[in-house]
């Protein structure tokens, strides 16, 4: 994070912009909250695709992010972070691959999708916060078109901010959903 001087010598942070592919796109992300003592909190708005992180109720930053489409909703409520796993694997949703990896069939669901000779691989679901005992949790993801749903009830994050949320959000972090 870069720093510069007040002529009062106060530390003033500048936020991290994160672009989307395309230069001409609005950023993707805002972090500033790196340096910033507090407890973490996440609120989740369905209807904005946007997430918003505080420290002690000061906003550090939001997000676009990926929630449930169609048929596959995101709960509303408020929440906590149950459980964190770095390289997590969902074993729900993936592809049916070959022994050697070769993927047979994309867009899987396990228990469902059954190819001869292939076996069910998860998806990658990096920096996995886990907020429901059903399968729903925050994690880094594709957001294919900002400020619309994408996911199968998971929270998709750009990658670098679920890295860095995944170190400022720990077991316990209140995370609220809504409309």
């Amino acid at each position: 994070m870069p720093y510069f001087f007040s002529s009062r010598q106060e530390v003033v942070r500048r936020p991290l912009l994160v672009q989307p592919a395309q230069a001409s796109s609005p950023p993707l992300f805002v972090w500033h909250g790196t340096g910033t003592p507090g407890v973490t909190s996440v609120n989740i708005d369905l209807s904005e695709q946007k997430a918003y992180i505080f420290k002690n109720s000061q906003n550090v930053g939001w997000s676009y992010v990926a929630t449930g489409r169609s048929g596959y909703a995101t709960p509303t409520g408020t929440f906590r972070i149950m459980e964190k796993q770095v390289d997590k694997r969902s074993n729900r949703y993936g592809s049916i691959v070959s022994s050697n990896g070769n993927v047979l069939r994309s867009n899987a669901t396990a228990g469902v999708h059954h190819v001869p000779g292939g076996r069910f691989l998860g998806a990658k679901m990096p920096y996995w916060m886990r907020l429901t005992g059903y399968g729903i949790g925050m994690h880094a993801g594709p957001i294919p078109n900002p400020g619309s749903p994408a996911s199968h009830g998971c929270i998709r994050l750009p990658y670098d901010l679920a890295q860095t949320l995944y170190q400022h959000a720990p077991v316990g972090t209140r995370v609220t959903i809504m409309r």
